[in-house]
C-alpha cells in the first residue's frame, strides 16, 4: 500500500536527532507572495506536515496566514507540523541572529521552529529591516552590490546555540556545506548541528558529503531533489 506522508514510515530514518521530521516536505522558495497561502494551506489539508521556508524566500507572511486559519479551522495542531526556517546572510552577527530569528517567528505566527538553519556560509553587510526585508543577496541601499563582512561562522554558530537554548528552534543546523566546513564546527560546536540542508538530486548526488554527514549522524536534506524550473538545462 502507499506510505501517507505523515505517516511513521515516511519519517527521517538516518539522525536521531530529528525523530519527527518527515521525509516529504513542501519547500516555499521562489513561490510568489500571492500565491504562497493557498498553496500552503492546500498542501497541508492533502497531508503534507512538512514545511520548509526561510527569511529570503520573502513569503514568511503569507505562509503564516495559512496557518492561521488551518489551527483555526482544526485541520492540524502547531505540534503536528514541522517548521524549519533559515537565518539569511545579513544576520550572522551575534546580535542579529536573536532579532531575524523573532521576525520569522512573528511572521509564521508560531512561537519556535523544529529547524532553524544558518542559510548561507557567507555574511553579508546587515540592513535593518526596516530599510529593506528579506534584503536578499544585494540591497537596492548598497548600490546593488553584495557587501561582505568580517564575521566569524563561529561567532553565528553561538548564537544560533543561543536561540536553541532558548527554545525558540527545537533542532539548530547548517545548509550549503561542505565536508571541510562541517568539520570546522563541529570542532567547536557545544550543540552539534542536527541537519547539514544541500542541493541533492540526481545531477548533484554529492553522495561523499551525504555519507560524510551520516556518519557523523548529522541528517542530510535535500532542496530541489527533481532540480528546479530555473535552473539551466540539463540538456
Amino acid at each position: 500500500p502507499p506510505i501517507s506522508i505523515n505517516s511513521p514510515a515516511a519519517m527521517l530514518p538516518v539522525c536521531p536527532h530529528l525523530p519527527r521530521m518527515p521525509i516529504v516536505g513542501l519547500g516555499v522558495w521562489k513561490a510568489p507572495p500571492e500565491v504562497t497561502a493557498q498553496v500552503v494551506y492546500d498542501a497541508i489539508k492533502l497531508g503534507y506536515r512538512h514545511l520548509d521556508c526561510a527569511c529570503d524566500y520573502g513569503n514568511e507572511e503569507a505562509v503564516g496566514k495559512a496557518l492561521k486559519l488551518l489551527f483555526a479551522e482544526k485541520v492540524c495542531t502547531r505540534e503536528e507540523l514541522w517548521i524549519t526556517s533559515k537565518l539569511w546572510n545579513t544576520y550572522h552577527a551575534r546580535e542579529h541572529v536573536l532579532p531575524a530569528l523573532q521576525r520569522t517567528l512573528d511572521d509564521l505566527g508560531v512561537e519556535y521552529v523544529d529547524l532553524y538553519l544558518i542559510h548561507f556560509p557567507i555574511a553579508l553587510q546587515f540592513v535593518p529591516f526596516e530599510k529593506r526585508y528579506p534584503p536578499e543577496w544585494t540591497d537596492n541601499g548598497n548600490d546593488g552590490i553584495m557587501k561582505f563582512v568580517n564575521v566569524p561562522y563561529r561567532e553565528t554558530w553561538e548564537a544560533m546555540e543561543g536561540v536553541h537554548a532558548k527554545g525558540l528552534a527545537k533542532h539548530i543546523g547548517v545548509s550549503n556545506l561542505n565536508v571541510q566546513s562541517v568539520l570546522d564546527v563541529l570542532r567547536y560546536a557545544k550543540v552539534k548541528p542536527a541537519c547539514n540542508q544541500i542541493e541533492n538530486h540526481l545531477y548533484l548526488t554529492q553522495s561523499k558529503l551525504v555519507d560524510f554527514c551520516h556518519d557523523m549522524e548529522i541528517a542530510v536534506v535535500g532542496f530541489s531533489p527533481l532540480g528546479a524550473a530555473s535552473y539551466a538545462p540539463f540538456f
